[in-house]
């Protein structure tokens, strides 16, 4: 969808925000009691942590997120298939990059270094985030964070993309 690099950062920025929230209120709810228990105060602290995890999505997504996303997508996808199920594959496959990626960062940050956990756990720790968090990351990102990200991206260049 982006045009140039400019509108790619753009992109990346939204998608990288509503990513780190979507996934920052489903974390702090589960550990405010989960899913059924959660209250307003969730939403609140959620905004907090996404302050500071956003500018690590969007870092390893540029890093190499978005690139191995892409080229498993690629190999997926055919030139025949829909510009919808191009989406679709790429926003799959980036999950299936990013969500390990930051299962790592947020096993350090909340279960070693905030927690106190050791970090001869990390492994498992890891796996548990992952775990926990891939159904969560894909849906979000299917159904919530890329229609969004999508139209105010859209809303954004609507002038530049007409033009393209």
């Amino acid at each position: 969808m982006p045009k140039t690099k400019f509108q790619g950062i753009i992109f990346g920025l939204i998608m990288s925000i509503t990513m780190a929230y979507g996934m920052e209120v489903y974390n702090v709810a589960l550990k405010e009691g989960g899913l059924s228990q959660m209250t307003n105060r969730v939403f609140w602290d959620a905004l907090l942590e996404a302050a500071y995890m956003w500018i690590f999505v969007f870092s390893f997504s540029n890093l190499w997120g978005n690139r191995i996303g892409h080229k498993l997508a690629e190999k997926i996808c055919r030139d025949a298939d829909s510009p919808f199920l191009h989406t679709i594959f790429i926003s799959c496959c980036t999950v299936l990059v990013m969500c390990p990626t930051m299962s790592a960062v947020a096993a350090v940050l909340f279960s070693v270094v905030m927690a106190g956990g050791s970090w001869g756990e990390l492994p498992a720790y890891w796996v548990g985030t992952v775990l926990k968090n891939y159904p969560m990351a894909l849906l979000w990102n299917l159904f919530a964070a890329g229609p969004i990200t999508r139209l105010l991206f859209r809303r954004l260049f609507a002038r530049q993309l007409a033009a393209a």
